[in-house]
């Protein structure tokens, strides 16, 4: 029975699977590429009936020991709210932002960082990279909201919506900070 036992080994040793060498064989798979340094993400804001009401795709970079806010991501400059191409909001309804309506459609996110407080502007020039093709008169709602410590360090720069009294709150916060931006329902 042992001899039986070695001699199945010994045969399963000789003829490896196919399976297990497939990463060895680059000439028969296709190149794909590595994972980006700052990988895509998307959240989403839904209703109290489960309807998807907001959608924001981003780019998430990473802390990697860097100091973020200051010299990363210079404050008083127009920044592309993540890293690549600039983060992208979609509305599948009207939503009000500092007391403006903002039509559903998709728009861009820019951001000025300052210590205390961040610029949040929604933008109407769509699929851009970075913050290089912004300009101000494309902008359509621009507000101020406070800096906040976070109680935990976020090493990649991250988004999510919180409900909120009427509607929900954009949180996008990196390092040990983050700002909120409010979206009302609109009546």
């Amino acid at each position: 029975m042992k001899k039986l036992i070695y001699v199945a080994i010994i045969a399963f040793m000789a003829f490896p699977l196919n399976d297990i060498n497939a990463q060895d064989k680059p000439a028969t798979s296709p190149n794909f590429p590595k994972i980006d340094a700052s990988p895509m993400d998307l959240v989403v804001y839904k209703d109290a009936s489960d309807k998807v009401v907001a959608r924001v795709i981003y780019s998430r970079p990473q802390k990697r020991d860097r100091e973020v806010f200051g010299k990363l991501v210079p404050y008083g400059q127009v920044w592309r709210t993540g890293a690549n191409e600039a983060t992208e909001l979609t509305l599948y309804k009207d939503m009000k932002v500092a007391d403006v309506v903002v039509k559903a459609g998709t728009y861009t996110i820019y951001t000025i960082p300052e210590e205390k407080e961040w610029t949040v502007i929604l933008n109407k020039t769509i699929h851009t990279w970075g913050a290089y093709e912004y300009t101000d008169k494309e902008d359509l709602v621009r507000i101020i909201v406070p800096v906040r410590q976070s109680p935990t360090s976020i090493e990649a720069f991250s988004m999510t919506f919180a409900p909120a009294e009427g509607g929900a709150s954009l949180l996008m916060g990196w390092d040990n900070k983050y700002v909120e931006v409010p979206f009302k329902n609109v009546k």
